[in-house]
């Protein structure tokens, strides 16, 4: 079955660093907490809000080991109104025995502000 599954992370700053290193952070444990191989994943989608634009976070996948062929695109997010600010969302669709409601989304800094109703406790 395939699934989405569903992240988003915030950084301070507007720099390639910050956003490549929480990127990757964001990738590695929606993977972990969902079991997930690169092998499972059939494409990764990354959007990031008009004021990030000092890198591809794609880039944070190229430094994962097994994640070379991981099929990745990046995209604008719209531009809403209040919307968070510094926000890099991910939706990644994957290969999975779990159930719907068993899929963990992971939402972490200010972006749990995002989808509370989705938090699991640990």
């Amino acid at each position: 079955m395939i699934r989405g599954i569903r992240g988003a992370v915030t950084v301070t700053e507007n720099h390639a660093e910050d956003m490549i290193q929480e990127t990757k952070r964001l990738i590695e444990t929606m993977a972990e907490k969902n079991q997930i191989a690169p092998e499972d994943i059939a494409s990764v989608f990354i959007s990031i809000t008009n004021d990030l634009n000092a890198t591809f976070p794609a880039k944070a996948l190229r430094l994962i080991d097994g994640w070379k062929y991981v099929p990745v695109m990046c995209m604008p997010e719209i531009d809403v109104p209040g919307g968070l600010e510094k926000c890099i969302r991910v939706m990644m669709t994957v290969n999975t025995s779990l159930g719907q409601k068993d899929v963990n989304h992971i939402y972490l800094n200010d972006a749990i502000q995002l989808r509370p109703d989705l938090m699991k406790e640990e």
